[in-house]
């Protein structure tokens, strides 16, 4: 896409009024906790028969119903009036696909959508929107098989090779469940797997020594779970602990490991989603994304900061949200999709991006969908935070190539969120990543506006 020139900034912010707000935001600042945000929301991978026209319009249409029912928070998306008309035309929110050979030589159609399209697509239908930030559960998983108890971790250090295949099973299927919902699950150290008294607490449902264990561990919730066998059925029963979830238990059943996994964090989806998704009526034309800007240190910077911002094409405000020592969040309503806001800050270096694109898939550049209007990028949208890393895949677009694993090895980011009540629900409200910046102090010579 090419871009060009700035609009004149939208409102004027006079110094005697900027310096009230800065001494407001300042006086109001809470201390930071840990919150999550999901990448890859808007991407799919899925089985195709070849790469004729109807063929890729079956898997558009596959891929897209992933995504809504990920981004909604809800499977019974998939059942609502006026449904069927977004899949019939998911190509209209395609940014851009590849069709790709997984491991064992099938066809996959790798697919990423349009943040903002996908919203309002669920919009229309009056569907939930469940946003990028989503609460980070900490699982602490007691699995009982043919008498023996293990506890499901990240790794393997100090487990024998029973536990070691018991706990890599249940992980992985956790693991599969999670990404498929793209709901953020940590899992805790294998160090504890030696520890046979928190084992116990675990199954016996007893938070208060799993609570200790779990004081360094990044989580907004701590779910401890028990999973056995009955006859030809698996259960998992779980209580939770944390952002005033419901404390009593709840289960669910299945007859295979896989099945069940999906069918706990399926629920786990859902409670979080009926919480934390915004109604269609709070979709709204304009988007609005959270810019933190690092290394602020005079009223001059947010001033220029927010001139900078104002005058930016796909901008259509900037407002002030918060102050932190030298980080300025900014509330910034945009049109157009995220990828083109973030091109525009791209070009100006006083903008250095603390974020770097991390594609869950796919692993080879894709494909840029033919347009009348103008898209972003061939680059697929991804919704990471500001410590992902990995680096823009290359290779030949639109290509029949190896696919490569198609599990991405980490979902979920760290990002701040505040401590204070309001604003942390405001948070996992939002419904776009939070983009990260450090300001340079001075610009380089010819930039800038002429700086």
């Amino acid at each position: 896409m090419s871009v060009s020139g700035q609009k004149p900034a939208h409102t004027s912010v006079s110094a005697a009024w900027v310096f009230v707000l800065f001494t407001f935001l300042l006086g109001g600042i809470s201390g930071p906790a840990a919150a999550v945000t999901v990448s890859g929301l808007y991407s799919a991978r899925v089985p195709v028969a070849g790469s004729s026209p109807g063929q890729l319009a079956e898997g558009y249409s596959d891929g897209l119903s992933q995504v809504l029912v990920r981004v909604s928070g809800t499977q019974d998306v998939l059942s609502i009036e006026g449904v069927e008309a977004l899949l019939s035309d998911a190509e209209s929110l395609l940014l851009s696909y590849q069709v790709a050979r997984d491991d064992s030589g099938q066809s996959v159609l790798d697919m990423s959508f349009g943040a903002v399209g996908v919203n309002r697509a669920l919009a229309s239908i009056n569907a939930p929107v469940w946003g990028a930030n989503r609460p980070l559960t900490l699982a602490w998983i007691a699995a009982e098989e043919r008498g023996s108890r293990t506890l499901v971790t990240d790794g393997t250090q100090g487990a024998t090779t029973g536990t070691q295949e018991t706990s890599g099973t249940w992980k992985a299927a956790f693991d599969a469940a999670a990404r498929k919902r793209g709901l953020p699950v940590a899992l805790p150290p294998a160090g504890f797997t030696t520890d046979r008294e928190l084992l116990s607490d675990i199954w016996g449902q007893f938070i208060g020594r799993v609570k200790a264990a779990s004081s360094d561990l990044e989580h907004d919730v701590l779910a401890l779970v028990r999973v056995s066998r009955n006859g030809d059925q698996w259960r998992a029963g779980w209580v939770f602990d944390g952002m005033s979830m419901n404390a009593g238990e709840e289960s669910v059943t299945a007859p295979t490991r896989d099945a069940l996994a999906e069918a706990m964090i399926n629920r786990w989806a859902e409670l979080y989603a009926s919480r934390y998704a915004v109604d269609a009526a709070e979709v709204g034309e304009s988007p609005q994304v959270d810019i933190v800007v690092r290394g602020v240190s005079s009223l001059e910077d947010y001033a220029r900061i927010n001139q900078i911002l104002g005058g930016l094409t796909p901008v259509v405000s900037v407002g002030a949200h918060r102050v932190r020592d030298d980080q300025l969040t900014l509330r910034v309503a945009f049109s157009g999709e995220l990828d083109q806001l973030k091109e525009y800050i791209a070009l100006n270096p006083r903008f250095v991006s603390l974020g770097t694109e991390n594609p869950s898939v796919p692993s080879e550049a894709p494909r840029e969908v033919p347009s009348s209007s103008s898209q972003p990028s061939a680059a697929p949208e991804s919704e990471a935070g500001p410590e992902s890393a990995g680096e823009q895949p290359s290779g030949a677009a639109g290509s029949q190539s190896p696919a490569g694993d198609s599990e991405s090895p980490s979902l979920f980011t760290y990002q701040p969120v505040p401590v204070d009540e309001e604003d942390s629900r405001q948070a996992f409200e939002s419904l776009y990543q939070v983009l990260y910046y450090r300001w340079q102090p001075s610009s380089v010579i010819g930039s800038d506006g002429g700086e």
